[in-house]
């Protein structure tokens, strides 16, 4: 069957013998459970893998739709972060809550934490370690130090236009 990658490292996601749990995709198809790689190959662009308990097309076919993921490799790592351990978290400036996490967009050079702002705005604030120096999933928040602007970009002004509308 043909799986669409996103790992930056399929050679060993989808090496022999590795266990990936399988989730049905949006579609009501797909099987819930762990599911083995026997074997994996690439056709171009494309990975062909074979699974065990999957023999024929009607077998695969009935796996459409089913999203696979791995456990993370070094779960150790200091400063990995997964989105589900980000949503929700509450971002901090100097000690006061200006709002919430409410996604990250992982991106070639730098991710980018989306976050719903207290007034009702959002903002995108670069994951970087001089603006989000603490992460602290046990107390439930995110400090951040932004620089001046970064968080009011997307706020009104007074005349109900945004700043990012401004021409100045």
């Amino acid at each position: 069957m043909t799986v669409q990658v996103f790992t930056d490292e399929p050679g060993e996601r989808f090496s022999p013998g590795a266990v990936l749990q399988g989730r049905r995709g949006g579609q009501g198809a797909g099987q819930d459970g762990a599911l083995t790689v026997v074997r994996a190959r690439w056709n171009k662009d494309i990975l062909l893998v074979a699974l065990e308990g999957v023999a024929d097309r009607n077998q695969a076919e009935a796996l459409r739709g089913t999203e696979l993921f791995a456990e993370p490799d070094e779960a150790g790592e200091d400063d990995a972060w997964y989105e589900e351990d980000l949503v929700g978290l509450a971002v901090m400036v100097d000690g006061t809550k200006v709002g919430s996490v409410t996604g990250l967009i992982t991106g070639e050079v730098q991710d980018l934490l989306e976050v719903e702002l207290d007034g009702g705005t959002s903002a995108l604030v670069p994951f970087v370690e001089e603006i989000v120096p603490e992460v602290d999933p046990e107390s439930g928040t995110i400090t951040l130090t932004p620089p001046p602007g970064l968080l009011t970009l997307n706020a009104p002004a007074a005349d109900g236009s945004s700043a990012a509308e401004d021409p100045a």
